[in-house]
């Protein structure tokens, strides 16, 4: 006896989906180094903590984190700069590199969720 199966792929759909799941997931991973990046960021007052932000930009499928202050860049770039313990130069620049195999298994993480449903 031979069992036979039938299977209808819907590529539209699971276009559509992965599509979304890769739209979740850099939202969250954009999320997930502005969290590392606010722990970094120098802070005196905690205006240039405050200001950043993730953001998605979901036809080109890109991510960003950014702060906007007037002295954001010159505090990110001049590394002769003191900060507190803890705080740094080089705020964005090092969560983004020291976390980017967890930003990967974020985005794929919701990718394939999105292929399950």
């Amino acid at each position: 006896m031979t069992a036979r199966a039938r299977l209808t792929w819907n590529s539209a759909a699971a276009v559509r989906g992965t599509r979304q799941g890769a739209i979740r997931g850099l939202r969250l991973a954009a999320e997930h180094v502005l969290e590392r990046a606010r722990a970094r960021v120098p802070i005196e007052e905690g205006t240039l903590e405050r200001s950043g932000v993730a953001s998605v930009d979901e036809t080109s499928l890109t991510a960003g984190v950014s702060f906007d202050q007037p002295y954001a860049v010159r505090q990110h770039e001049d590394m002769t700069l003191r900060h507190d313990a803890g705080r740094s130069a080089k705020y964005l620049e090092g969560p983004l590199t020291e976390e980017a195999a967890a930003v990967e298994e974020i985005i794929a993480a919701q990718v394939r969720r999105s292929l399950r449903g």
